[in-house]
């Protein structure tokens, strides 16, 4: 067991990673995750050596960070938040229940799917529901073009980890975890072409984008087996604590604590996916847009609850410190994940270190991260996304 998370399973060794963006990758590297395709099919296995016609197509689907091999980094082991064979599951499910709708009328009562979605709220609570040191990681590194049903369970298991923080009961997490997975259900009633649509969406466009909210809420909230709180999840999921928000322009105590929750989680694993039209942020620049609507947007207090539940430095990922030295993240801290373990691999002079070093965040305080290396924003450079 390592901190903040489990080993892969049927994988002992120890996994040499470094999480390095795209922008970044050079002819000879080494994978050291799978990379995905938008249907969760393997494109490139681990340990496959990247070519620069690789590193151009990786790209082109749009992929924005890959975990190479590293033997610097050779003792990193990368959590994940559920089993990979619950995952799979949920994934299927999902993906399954969600385009049998695309044909069903919004009017035509009783599809009986809530039983199918309670079963896989089973199965993630068992897997996280009891752990108390739960993390936020980023998820889904190494899928391209990130699509709906991958956008619903990550937000789900962000939401529940926020849940269970908050001191949320079995009920409580069940009606958050159903809602939060099925918060984006009525967009299986939007035309495939505004849904899809690489780009900024026109006004008319935006507005029939907007009634998904209350698609979703006409489905779920006479559906046997849905929680009504789950179902005002979906219509309210949107809504902003200033009345910016929509369907419905309400304002905060109007919207229910959920929705609050299941917002933040939607806008934080948006900004966080990876788009052939867009790079990903990192999990830290998407927490700073977040908190540039404090007060407006979000709750403060949520946002402070939020912060304290990510990981804003992912596993592998290369920083800079306050002292001009360089590392990588080996370590999070489930109860301060903001304030990492980092290898030193580099000193202030740009010299590459024969022994490198570990400095505990969490214990020397005046040591901090002010950059990363390849980020949207970063010294290096790669495209920002607004």
């Amino acid at each position: 067991m390592q901190l903040g998370g489990f080993r892969y399973q049927n994988n002992r060794e120890r996994i040499k990673l470094r999480l390095v963006p795209v922008t970044l990758l050079r002819a000879g590297m080494k994978l050291g995750k799978k990379i995905y395709n938008e249907n969760g099919m393997v494109l490139l296995s681990e340990g496959v050596e990247l070519t620069s016609r690789l590193i151009e197509r990786l790209g082109q689907v749009g992929i924005g960070y890959v975990y190479i091999e590293d033997a610097v980094t050779e003792d990193i082991v990368i959590p994940e938040m559920i089993h990979e064979q619950t995952r799979a599951a949920a994934l299927q499910e999902i993906k399954k229940q969600f385009q049998g709708l695309s044909s069903y009328s919004v009017e035509h009562k009783h599809k009986y799917f809530g039983k199918s979605f309670y079963k896989v709220m089973e199965s993630i609570l068992d897997d996280i529901g009891g752990r108390q040191d739960a993390v936020i990681m980023l998820m889904d590194i190494g899928a391209a073009d990130q699509d709906l049903y991958h956008h619903s369970l990550n937000v789900c298991l962000y939401s529940l980890v926020l849940g269970i923080s908050n001191g949320y009961d079995n009920n409580q997490l069940m009606e958050l975890g159903i809602g939060s997975l099925l918060h984006d259900i009525g967009k299986m009633k939007i035309s495939p072409q505004v849904l899809y649509k690489p780009g900024k969406l026109t006004d008319e466009e935006y507005e029939h984008m907007k009634t998904h909210t209350v698609i979703g809420y006409k489905l779920l909230k006479d559906e046997p087996g849905i929680p009504l709180l789950s179902a005002h999840c979906a219509l309210q999921h949107h809504e902003r604590i200033d009345g910016s928000g929509y369907p419905n322009g309400w304002k905060k105590d109007q919207i229910h604590e959920y929705a609050k929750w299941i917002g933040l989680a939607d806008s934080y694993d948006a900004m966080t996916a990876s788009r052939i039209y867009k790079q990903a942020l990192l999990p830290y620049e998407a927490m700073e847009v977040l908190y540039a609507g404090a007060g407006t947007l979000y709750e403060q207090r949520m946002l402070e609850a939020f912060r304290d539940c990510v990981a804003i430095y992912p596993l592998g990922l290369s920083v800079v410190l306050n002292t001009g030295e360089e590392g990588v993240v080996v370590r999070i801290h489930p109860k301060i994940p903001q304030r990492p373990v980092v290898r030193i691999v580099r000193d202030r002079d740009g010299q590459e270190l024969k022994a490198p070093y570990d400095v505990d965040l969490s214990v020397s305080l005046s040591v901090m991260i002010t950059n990363t290396l390849g980020a949207a924003t970063g010294p290096f450079g790669g495209v920002h996304v607004d």
